[in-house]
């Protein structure tokens, strides 16, 4: 229950799905947590439930695409807990297309999200981590579908290829300069999320049963299969890791 007891969190998409379930989980573990997310609702629910669980936590509303948003959001952060150890950029989107038809406002759209996203989460959770005198960890959701391609997912493929390798360069960096602030990815599989609930047309336990036959455990993963990866990475267990990719799919990319 205290593996992260004294750090304090920022986590996007915070209000739904794998967000949620991380914020969940870092609180029960000790941290306090700074939820963001464009679902105001959705995030306020969730830091209702952590505090009525007896745990600390905020809630910020923030379009991670938009950097001034980032620094508003890391220095609330500072503002409310007085730290930042734990950045995890989960927010993202889903757009279906192939390289060959996918329109390009739809490839922006997503990248703005997914990749700049991310950067900005790593760039000013560095800066946030180093105001605060922090040797933190920033923790970046990629994907199986950064390790391996989709013949439907060219811009989800792109960015999250990207932000695998994003990982590694700053990584490499905080690592050179001495911060003492990791880096690493996380790349799950197929998650019943409302996001992937979302991809596709047709009936939706067609489409459920068909993502099930992808994954050799014979199983879609849950929220909290991520979430304990991420307090995983979040906790001086893994000390010894950074720029390293933490897979978590169910045996898809084994195949």
């Amino acid at each position: 229950m205290d593996r992260l007891k004294g750090k304090v969190a920022l986590v996007t998409g915070a209000g739904l799905g794998i967000g949620r379930a991380t914020a969940m989980l870092l609180a029960r573990e000790g941290a306090s947590v700074m939820l963001t997310d464009i679902r105001d609702a959705d995030g306020a629910d969730a830091v209702t439930e952590i505090k009525q669980a007896g745990g600390a936590a905020g809630f910020f509303h923030h379009d991670v695409s938009i950097e001034e948003q980032w620094i508003s959001a890391v220095d609330a952060t500072l503002a409310a807990f007085g730290q930042l150890d734990i950045v995890v950029n989960n927010a993202g989107i889903a757009i279906s297309g192939n390289a060959e038809e996918l329109a390009i406002a739809d490839w922006r759209k997503l990248m703005s999200i997914n990749l700049d996203g991310v950067f900005l989460g790593v760039k000013h959770g560095i800066r946030g981590m180093k105001q605060s005198g922090r040797a933190g960890s920033i923790i970046n959701l990629s994907s199986i579908e950064g390790l391996v391609g989709d013949p439907n997912l060219a811009a989800y493929n792109a960015s999250k290829g990207g932000v695998r390798l994003l990982t590694k360069s700053a990584a490499l960096h905080c690592a050179k300069t001495g911060t003492g602030i990791r880096v690493n990815s996380i790349h799950p599989g197929f998650i019943w999320t409302p996001m992937v609930q979302s991809v596709g047309a047709g009936d939706a336990e067609e489409r459920r049963q068909a993502l099930i036959a992808l994954h050799p455990v014979g199983h879609l993963g849950e929220p909290n299969d991520i979430a304990w990866g991420v307090v995983y990475l979040a906790s001086d267990e893994s000390k010894f890791m950074t720029g390293s990719e933490l897979v978590i799919d169910g045996g898809y990319t084994a195949q």
